[in-house]
């Protein structure tokens, strides 16, 4: 494997860990910004936003510019949407730093995927996302704790400098490791990519990643404040519950990972539903420590659990748009990532208070669940998707209309288990 994919790695957990470490830092940002911690929760839905809108119009508009260069430019755009965050006199340059950075780390996923794989054989392309997502699972891990240990102790603007630094070094990493990789000679036919959303599998699997991931997410982004006013533990506990849900991301994925090829539906059904009890658990003993920092840890897991099983199946359905079909499952990932924090934040101006996220996550997770049951019924009644059109599609360009080289595409289509859990943005996406 070569060294520069795991600089790529590298540089996901910058991505990684700036995307999701506002949900142990909101209480100080709204305190200090002078807004309410729902009004501070948008600025993760301003994240998310601008992965939703960069994934695919990054993945389309950087086809043909060089790879290399648009990875320094992305990564140094990013970083500066750091310091722009570290620096920022209000709430509204805030936010806007937020929405810049989220628009560079999707074109930065997108095109990073690109070179991962255009530097790899063909066996190892699975191999070498694999690499990428585990900066993700990392950043999750090690990062967004260390977000909010440095939120605690030296101030939220700590954080922004920290992935600042964490950027630069990325950026050096990117500039003296990552090699020139060639223009592809044919751009990927993207009027027949876009066929992919005349196929109402695709958006049944669009729906269900949405509402898998913003339901869990509805609650992770108000953890902080819950565990603090709710549970009454100490802020200094914060980063050790982010850390443990991270954890139990880690091993969802892992296990998640192994089994959602052989038992995709079961998967979506078994995580989905785990993720609907742990959230209703979670609204009900949210006064109990004990209980929230298991939980946290269980959400993880069965968060993580069904991300390969979401990738997999946007995969399955759409595999004849390389292009599009890892773009739009960032999107949709980061559909749920806004909707879940904004609907949070409207129950707790409700004043239904902090564990009320924990109830809307839940609602958000059952309707996935319905949706998940009416694919599942269009799959045994014969309506597969796009899964024999994509094969018709695929065969097409493989004898000579627009096939892309692996350089062109923007995330492979992947053995669905593996590499399709490139981008599992889910809370720790992550995208994804």
């Amino acid at each position: 494997m070569p060294l520069a994919v795991y600089i790529l790695g590298l540089s996901v957990f910058a991505l990684g860990t700036s995307e999701f470490m506002l949900s142990g830092l909101l209480p100080p940002i709204a305190d200090d910004m002078n807004v309410s911690i729902p009004q501070a929760g948008l600025l993760i839905s301003a994240f998310a936003i601008g992965m939703v809108v960069g994934a695919p119009l990054l993945a389309v508009a950087t086809l043909r510019l060089p790879r290399r260069t648009t990875l320094i430019a992305l990564i140094s755009v990013f970083g500066l949407g750091q310091v722009a965050g570290a620096l920022a006199p209000t709430y509204e340059v805030l936010f806007a730093s937020r929405v810049v950075s989220a628009l560079a780390c999707a074109g930065f996923w997108a095109v990073g995927a690109a070179v991962a794989i255009a530097m790899v054989p063909v066996n190892q392309r699975a191999r070498a996302m694999a690499v990428m997502i585990g900066g993700l699972s990392i950043a999750n891990v090690l990062g967004v704790p260390m977000g909010a240990f440095l939120g605690e102790h030296l101030g939220w603007r700590s954080a922004f400098w920290a992935v600042g630094v964490a950027s630069a070094v990325a950026l050096v990493g990117v500039v003296t490791r990552i090699p020139y990789i060639p223009l592809p000679e044919k751009k990927p036919q993207l009027r027949q990519e876009l066929a992919i959303y005349r196929d109402r599998q695709v958006w049944l699997a669009i729906v269900i990643t949405a509402l898998a991931a913003g339901g869990v997410f509805c609650a992770f982004s108000y953890l902080a404040p819950l565990l603090t006013d709710v549970a009454g533990l100490d802020s200094g506990w914060v980063p050790w519950v982010l850390g443990l849900f991270g954890v139990g991301a880690l091993i969802g994925t892992t296990i998640g990972g192994r089994v959602a090829d052989a038992h995709l539906f079961g998967v979506l059904l078994s995580g989905i539903t785990a993720s609907t009890v742990f959230l209703a658990a979670l609204a009900l003993f949210a006064s109990s420590q004990v209980a929230v920092v298991a939980l946290a840890f269980l959400l993880g897991l069965s968060a993580f659990f069904t991300a390969p099983a979401l990738n997999a199946r946007m995969f399955n359905v759409a595999g004849a748009a390389p292009t599009l079909a890892g773009a739009t499952t960032t999107a949709a990932f980061n559909l749920g990532n806004t909707s879940g924090p904004w609907l949070g934040g409207t129950v707790i101006d409700a004043d239904f208070g902090f564990a009320s996220t924990a109830w809307a996550g839940a609602a958000m997770t059952v309707l996935a669940l319905a949706a998940v049951a009416v694919s599942l019924r269009l799959q045994r009644g014969g309506d597969g998707g796009g899964v024999s059109r994509s094969r018709l599609i695929a065969k097409s360009t493989a004898t000579g209309t627009g096939s892309a080289s692996g350089a062109d595409r923007a995330v492979p289509a992947p053995a669905h288990g593996e590499g399709s859990s490139a981008r599992s943005g889910g809370p720790g996406a992550g995208s994804a």
